[in-house]
């Protein structure tokens, strides 16, 4: 496939969430990624983060198996593995032992709480992560918190921050000819996409009540409001320009609550007030007012409106894959374009690992 990654080869041990993810998003950039599950495992078109894939099966409770895997490993780039720590260990594929047998390897392991510390042995999931990284606290209602879907652990704090972290090694490897392992913990990323928060509470800019910050809800020009169809839009004009804009376009600029935009103490009024006005239409009706417009207002979409949206249509930010839509990938490159995704593939392993064994000694010549 092309793409900036074509002619890399990474091996993803079979499992869920942030794993899968990562390595979905280096076949989008044209690596070639062979999942190994265990026999009888079964996928379809709407095993979404699976596309683009050569699928294999190995019983990793057999001796010959493991070394058959072993044997595939050698032949390439990186490994995604996403095991409690310990198990590669047991299972006989500890990551010495791979990089003794391929010195350029970069393995790729992903965990909640990391390989090491008092939680690592420890179930969890994404919203156990997210509460411990702090992110969990500063998102939902005043009354609680609320997960916001598997996007801040898993997916962003997981899948997306491992793998940035095996492109880097990747270019590491290709410098020095040395690979390395990498620890990647979801709880660590997560708090990694805090980074920004956590400065703006060191300045004194933010506090720890929920909905009562600038970009928590708490602004009303921050916020999703009602409309008469029981539909939502959003608002976002954080400078002034455009809120006076958003102003002008709801007939209130020149009403006296709203001329101070950061003074906190007006906001309760403030937004009762545009809620107000935004149920007095409908969602459309608000679309055809605001949208192309400085006003920082879009509608909110559900997954079924999302891809008929004019700028996604436009753009080609969804796409089909054996009849399921779903996103594109991303980002855009001007040298490198990104192959549209593909289905995952079932083939069998022995004629992988000879391929695969093919193109290694041909590199090597």
């Amino acid at each position: 496939m092309p793409g900036p990654l074509s002619g890399l080869t990474i091996i993803e041990m079979g499992g869920i969430g942030p794993g899968p993810f990562a390595a979905m998003l280096l076949a989008d950039h044209g690596a070639h990624v062979i999942r190994v599950d265990r026999p009888g495992a079964t996928f379809g078109a709407t095993d979404t983060m699976l596309r683009s894939r050569t699928l294999v099966t190995l019983d990793l409770k057999q001796a010959e198996d493991v070394l058959r895997l072993r044997q595939l490993i050698a032949t390439a780039d990186g490994l995604i593995e996403g095991f409690r720590p310990g198990v590669m260990e047991r299972l006989g594929l500890d990551p010495r032992i791979l990089l003794a047998d391929n010195q350029r390897l970069v393995v790729g392991r992903m965990t909640g709480w990391g390989q090491t510390g008092p939680l690592a042995a420890t179930a969890g999931h994404d919203l156990n992560y997210i509460a411990l990284s702090g992110a969990l606290a500063a998102i939902g209602l005043a009354e609680r918190p609320i997960p916001p879907l598997a996007l801040v652990g898993d997916l962003g704090g997981g899948g997306m921050v491992l793998a940035l972290g095996m492109t880097a090694a990747f270019l590491h490897a290709r410098n020095t000819g040395r690979g390395q392992v990498i620890d990647c913990a979801m709880a660590e990323g997560a708090a990694l996409l805090m980074t920004a928060f956590y400065g703006l509470r060191a300045a004194g800019e933010w506090n720890d009540r929920r909905a009562s910050n600038l970009l928590d809800g708490g602004a009303p020009f921050y916020a999703t409001y009602e409309t008469a169809d029981g539909r939502f839009v959003t608002v976002a004009p954080l400078e002034p320009q455009f809120y006076k804009l958003l102003l002008r376009k709801l007939d209130i600029e020149n009403e006296a609550a709203f001329t101070q935009q950061m003074d906190r103490d007006q906001w309760p009024a403030q937004s009762a007030k545009l809620a107000a006005i935004f149920r007095t239409r409908s969602r459309d009706e608000w679309c055809a007012l605001l949208e192309q417009t400085d006003t920082c207002f879009a509608p909110v979409l559900s997954m079924a409106e999302a891809p008929n949206h004019p700028q996604a249509r436009t753009r080609g930010s969804f796409v089909a894959v054996d009849g399921v839509t779903q996103p594109a990938p991303a980002p855009r490159y001007s040298q490198s374009p990104l192959a549209a995704p593909r289905p995952a593939v079932h083939r069998a392993f022995d004629v992988v690992l000879a391929e695969q064994k093919a193109i290694y000694r041909s590199a090597d010549q």
